[in-house]
């Protein structure tokens, strides 16, 4: 499996691009603030054919540049808004930071996220719906990998500050989504280095005290 991924944007935002092999189709996650020309580089450089762009949430520096590529943006019906109100998801402070960076998102087709398997570009991608960071919010598992957008992080959970947040669906959607994972799991957050399940269960200090409901 080939896997690509680069930070972007005011805010760091990972994008990935991820492929059975060199030379094969390819999904592009998260393709945020400024992504658009890294995202050519490595379509180039590994000869790969994009087919769709998922979005983990609908924040504006995770899919500012989705409908740059005009492919299906498979991104959960509950922040399907945040492509035509990116504001409506945002601080005023992240939004005075930004300026004139944000804008709508309006691509060509949109494809609503659901639970379970999706068969796409040679991949069997599972879909988790991990609400908590935003409404729509999810995580995409792959082998031994999971993009976990900015529901975890090394070291750290995502913000429940913003519009459509909560506290207490975020700590649900980690102790029933993630931790419920195999330890060796790789995770590929939406900002930050990489870890693993094991690694954030035994030292991040945000998932000590949750519980797994189920698994």
């Amino acid at each position: 499996m080939l896997v690509v991924g680069f930070p972007s944007g005011t805010f760091a935002a990972n994008c990935y691009l991820v492929a059975r092999e060199a030379g094969a189709d390819c999904v592009i996650i998260d393709p945020g603030q400024d992504a658009a020309p890294r995202v050519a580089d490595a379509l180039e450089e590994h000869r790969l054919t994009p087919v769709a762009v998922l979005a983990t949430h609908g924040h504006f520096d995770h899919v500012a540049d989705a409908a740059t590529f005009d492919l299906p943006v498979h991104i959960r019906p509950e922040d399907r808004g945040l492509l035509t109100d990116p504001a409506s998801g945002a601080s005023p402070q992240l939004l005075a930071a930004l300026g004139d960076a944000v804008r709508p998102v309006e691509p060509a087709e949109l494809v609503d996220l659901a639970d379970g398997e999706l068969e796409i570009a040679g991949l069997t991608i599972m879909v988790d719906h991990t609400p908590g960071h935003t409404p729509g919010s999810a995580i995409f598992r792959l082998g031994e990998l999971v993009f976990t957008g900015d529901t975890l992080f090394a070291g750290s959970i995502g913000r429940t500050d913003l519009p459509g947040g909560s506290v207490s669906q975020l700590e649900q959607s980690l102790a029933d989504r993630l931790l419920t994972l195999d330890d060796r799991t790789v995770v590929l957050p939406g900002h930050g280095g990489t870890s693993t399940i094991g690694g954030e269960r035994r030292a991040n200090p945000f998932l000590s005290a949750l519980k797994v409901t189920h698994g």
